[in-house]
């Protein structure tokens, strides 16, 4: 039951994903951070089967990292996002990834961007965007409470209200997300909103002593 979603404010994006880790009928933990750092002004959310999810965006951060190194500049957010959606398409034909992403970035000469990439190779730029059972929810509280030039404050009082909405409505809900963001003061973690925590075994409590 994985939830990724996103909007484009004012001169930043806002990514936010649950951090449960699924399998079956099973969580094994629930802080598994879903949103990677592409580079200083790149996010990268996934959501999909936790091996793909995991091994195809560690591609993509070190494919944007070789580029960087051997060319001397960043890819823009359009590029990695192209690069991101033709490495899926050329997997798609061979072994496909079941990823679903949402890319956010903030350009110099651009501004902020996120765009919409999913398991099929789809791509597109948005202005807000979810993947997930949560996004049945999130993306009407979006539809009908979103408008262009958010501020900080405003996007994530929308955000908290949509994790309340999927909290209340969504079946079986993750309990715990965290929000990034990415302006032009580069990406970083903003918050966490955690109604369960993981707390360490007996068993793990005892090997630490």
């Amino acid at each position: 039951m994985e939830c990724v979603f996103g909007l484009v404010g004012n001169d930043f994006v806002i990514v936010v994903a649950d951090t449960s880790a699924v399998n079956s009928i099973l969580v094994h933990k629930t802080n598994e951070d879903k949103i990677m750092k592409l580079d200083s002004h790149k996010l990268i959310a996934a959501s999909g089967e936790s091996g793909d999810r995991v091994q195809f965006t560690e591609y993509i951060q070190k494919n944007v990292a070789l580029y960087h190194f051997r060319n001397g500049i960043p890819l823009t957010t359009a590029a990695a996002a192209n690069f991101t959606r033709g490495e899926l398409a050329t997997a798609l034909r061979k072994n496909p990834y079941m990823v679903n992403i949402l890319l956010a970035g903030f350009d110099r000469e651009t501004g902020p961007s996120l765009y919409y990439i999913d398991y099929i190779a789809t791509l597109h730029k948005v202005d807000k965007g979810a993947f997930g059972y949560g996004s049945f929810f999130c993306l009407s509280m979006m539809d009908r409470h979103y408008h262009s030039g958010m501020s900080v404050e405003e996007a994530v009082e929308l955000v908290d209200k949509c994790i309340i909405e999927i909290r209340s409505r969504l079946v079986v809900a993750p309990p715990n997300f965290v929000i990034k963001i990415v302006d032009r003061d580069g990406a970083r973690e903003y918050a966490w909103r955690e109604s369960v925590k993981d707390t360490p075994t007996a068993q793990s409590e005892g090997l630490a002593v």
